[in-house]
Order: C-alpha cells, then sequence, then structure tokens
C-alpha cells in the first residue's frame, strides 16, 4: 500500500513539475514579447513627440489641432506618405534627437540596458555600449562584421558613400566602447542600425549564456 502512495506520489509530483516547466516557459516568452513591446512604443513614441514638435514649431499650432482642421477642410484622411518625412532639410533637422534603448533578454534576471543610441540632427548616430567589457565587441569579431557591418553600414554605404564610421575603446584596449557614424541621410537607415545592433546584442548576450 505504501509503495502503491509512493508511485502515485512520484507522478503527481511529476506532472506538477512538467506543468510548472511550461508556465515557467511562457512565462518568460510573454516577458521577452513585453520588452519587445515596450522598445517598439518607446520608438513609436519618440517619433510621435518629434513629429508633434516639428508641425508645432513650423505652424505655432499642435499636430492634433491641425489634423482636426485639416478633417473639416477636406473631409478626409491623409495617407501615411504624407505624414512621415524620410529626409529633412538640415535646418529643420537641427537639434533633434530620437533616442532608443535595447534592453537583454536574460531569464534569470530582470532585463539589463545593454545600450543606448542616439540620433543627432538626422545625421550622426551614437551607440554607447553599457559595461563594454561585458559585451566584448572588437571590430575583427565575426559576428560584429557579418551582422553589423555587412548587414547594416556596407549596405547604407553602397547607396550613401558619404557615410563615415570610427569608434572609441574601452580604455586601451580593442573592446569597442562607443560607436559613431556620421551623414546619415534618413530615418530608415537609423532603423536598419538599430535592429542590426539589437540582432548583434541578441546573438552575444546568447553565447555567452
Amino acid at each position: 500500500m505504501n509503495s502503491m502512495d509512493n508511485n502515485d506520489n512520484e507522478n503527481e509530483i511529476e506532472k506538477l513539475s512538467h506543468t510548472l516547466s511550461k508556465i515557467q516557459n511562457l512565462y518568460y516568452k510573454k516577458k521577452g514579447q513585453l520588452e519587445e513591446l515596450k522598445l517598439e512604443i518607446e520608438d513609436l513614441r519618440e517619433v510621435l513627440n518629434f513629429l508633434n514638435s516639428l508641425i508645432s514649431n513650423k505652424s505655432f499650432h499642435s499636430a492634433d489641432e491641425l489634423y482636426s482642421k485639416s478633417l473639416i477642410n477636406k473631409n478626409e484622411i491623409l495617407s501615411e506618405e504624407e505624414y512621415f518625412i524620410e529626409e529633412l532639410p538640415k535646418e529643420m533637422a537641427m537639434g533633434t534627437n530620437i533616442k532608443r534603448k535595447i534592453f537583454s533578454k536574460d531569464k534569470t534576471n530582470d532585463a539589463k540596458l545593454l545600450c543606448v543610441l542616439n540620433f543627432y540632427d538626422f545625421n550622426k548616430v551614437e551607440i554607447k555600449l553599457i559595461n563594454p567589457e561585458e559585451r566584448s565587441l572588437k571590430e575583427t569579431s565575426e559576428d560584429f562584421i557579418r551582422i553589423f557591418l555587412k548587414g547594416a553600414l556596407i549596405q547604407i554605404k553602397e547607396k550613401n558613400h558619404n557615410l563615415n564610421l570610427n569608434y572609441d575603446y574601452f580604455k586601451n584596449t580593442e573592446v569597442i566602447e562607443r560607436i559613431n557614424i556620421n551623414h546619415l541621410k534618413s530615418i530608415n537607415e537609423y532603423d536598419l542600425i538599430t535592429s542590426k545592433m539589437r540582432e548583434l546584442l541578441a546573438k552575444e548576450t546568447s553565447t555567452r549564456i
């Protein structure tokens, strides 16, 4: 009788352990999706703020007010292409900054900030790596060349020959602490750089784990 009870207990524990494992996997999956959603929301908020300030400075009215008036006057909604400005005249872009942050997806700890990107004046990108000694990114790293250089900068360079790249290094080592990219021409180029940096850091993080 005791043997049967022990077997039942073991089966019950096995079932509970299996259920716990499934719930944990689902939890971390949803947590990762939430972090991605937070980043997307932050990106959208920054673009919206930029567009709103751009329109406000141009007309001395809020974007919402102008939009409402345009609907009353035209009785139609403008297309996305009419709202979104990919390239801006230099005098309009001066003083702008679109900041983005990339976080880790560590399943055992809370998400950690890996790097911060700033897009200044629709012309310059500064990528600051947090705790660069942990990242250990180098110009000669296979993943850095394949994912970031070939996946983003070389593609941009083919269309934008003025693109310029330089690095700041961590404490006289070959480890990259800051990446400076100059003479960009559009938000699309910044989007590609952000995407490939996120892919690179995700690759580096998973390799270390």
